[in-house]
């Protein structure tokens, strides 16, 4: 794995002043500043009590409810904010997490790298133990974890890895690179991959942007 496209995320860093934005291809840059603070003290978008749902709310909680979630729990408490928006999410979610065409092992490694390249905490939490039971070995974990290249890997993970480091840097996945995940995935499992990628970054955005809390007696990870 030397040389993987996964090595630019070995020294992520998490602005505490951002001072510029320059889009790609906009031809200009966005100057902001600010002395705002990065705290994950607050949760700013709680549970809502069933006392205080619209009917909206209501029956888009008691739908996420019944199926295997079990509750309107993680970055479906924030999303509820938004009832109809929280409930096409969760199917997409409910999909690619149950019923999509990747290998759970595959699987949970694509959502552990997408947690790991937001540094979200609830997401790693709840899916490190699937990814260990779905086969993921510990020492992947580890190195994910701390945004380091495993020192093995088997031939469909390291296309995951590479495939997933070019998703989070811009998208553009060359075609040597491309024919790996087609002939690991199928086509059927490549779209799956993308969109997994796609709707994990967005809870993981959810969640970074609301300050979701911790399932209860949870610990964050050390992100290294």
């Amino acid at each position: 794995m030397a040389g993987s496209a996964f090595t630019h995320l070995t020294h992520l860093t998490y602005p505490t002043h951002l001072t510029s934005f320059s889009p790609r291809g906009l031809g200009r840059v966005m100057v902001i500043g600010h002395t705002d603070t990065v705290s994950q003290s607050t949760e700013r978008m709680p549970a809502i009590p069933a006392a205080q749902m619209t009917e909206a709310q209501r029956v888009a909680a008691a739908e996420i409810s019944a199926g295997r979630r079990g509750g309107v729990v993680g970055p479906f408490a924030a999303a509820l904010r938004s009832p109809e928006c929280m409930r096409r999410l969760q199917h997409l979610g409910a999909y690619l997490r149950y019923d999509s065409a990747i290998d759970p092992r595959l699987r949970e490694m694509v959502i552990l790298l997408t947690a790991r390249h937001f540094r979200q905490d609830f997401e790693w939490v709840t899916h490190e133990g699937p990814a260990r039971a779905a086969g993921v070995p510990p020492a992947t974990i580890d190195a994910v974890r701390t945004g380091t290249v495993p020192a093995s890997l088997a031939a469909d993970e390291a296309t995951i890895f590479d495939f997933c480091a070019v998703l989070f840097d811009g998208g553009r996945v060359p075609d040597a690179l491309y024919a790996r995940a087609v002939d690991v995935l199928g086509e059927p499992g490549l779209i799956d991959l993308v969109s997994a990628v796609g709707y994990y970054s967005t809870l993981a955005l959810i969640m970074n942007v609301t300050r979701t809390a911790l399932p209860e007696g949870a610990v964050a990870p050390d992100w290294g």
